[in-house]
């Protein structure tokens, strides 16, 4: 029972990290990081280095924006005096860069999901990028760059539907681009011009059948006559 009680105590769930609103011994509260300062607990210094060490958790987790960072740091109660410098020095030897981050989910997004610029505006602000970094980088997609993407969209969704009523494609083609951030203009026209080439290029291979087998049948009869 005794090695039992020790291979569970050594085999847990991981102590959360001492920055965490978990419980303390006794069942306690464990104060918050602000009330820690407040109480003297902790010094600037002390703050910096444990603040510091979330901020490293997370980016190894994934990448993340000063504003992210900004905020995650705020919600732990750590001031401004400790968030600023800490993360004015990692911007500084590279380890949190917006631009890079902004150009990499804009190329990431746009490639890989279709977005258009709109909707990777909208994800750029969600991720706490400025308005400057953002429109960076946003110019290494342009207007046939967006209208590829939809078309592909457009493609795709189509042959999903092939067989359904015109209209029933139509609205759900054109709701699918509206999710990737295309507006309605757009959506149309490229469905519309879509689905006609898909009725020309069935209209003519039902007729190139048609004719291919008239003809078999008229040099078949000219060879037994």
């Amino acid at each position: 029972m005794v090695s039992q009680r020790r291979h569970g105590a050594a085999g847990g769930a991981r102590p959360a990290p001492e920055d965490e609103e978990a419980p303390g011994p006794g069942g306690r509260r464990r104060p918050t990081i602000a009330e820690r300062i407040a109480d003297g607990e902790l010094d600037h210094e002390a703050a910096t280095e444990k603040a510091r060490e979330h901020v490293l958790r997370s980016l190894t987790a994934a990448p993340r924006s000063r504003g992210q960072l900004t905020e995650a740091l705020a919600r732990k109660g750590y001031p401004e005096a400790v968030i600023e410098p800490l993360l004015e020095r990692l911007v500084e030897v590279g380890l949190v860069d917006d631009r890079q981050l902004a150009e990499m989910l804009v190329r990431t997004r746009h490639s890989e999901r279709g977005l258009s610029r709109r909707a990777l505006a909208q994800e750029l602000r969600r991720k706490g990028i400025d308005e400057e970094t953002a429109r960076g980088a946003l110019a290494q997609v342009d207007d046939d760059d967006e209208a590829d993407a939809a078309r592909e969209l457009v493609s795709r969704r189509l042959a999903r539907t092939r067989g359904l009523d015109r209209d029933v494609r139509v609205r759900r083609t054109v709701a699918a681009l509206a999710r990737k951030g295309y507006g309605p203009s757009l959506a149309f026209e490229l469905v519309r011009a879509a689905l006609d080439a898909e009725a020309l290029e069935d209209e003519t291979s039902g007729s190139e059948t048609s004719g291919f087998e008239a003809g078999g049948e008229g040099s078949g009869g000219a060879r037994y006559a």
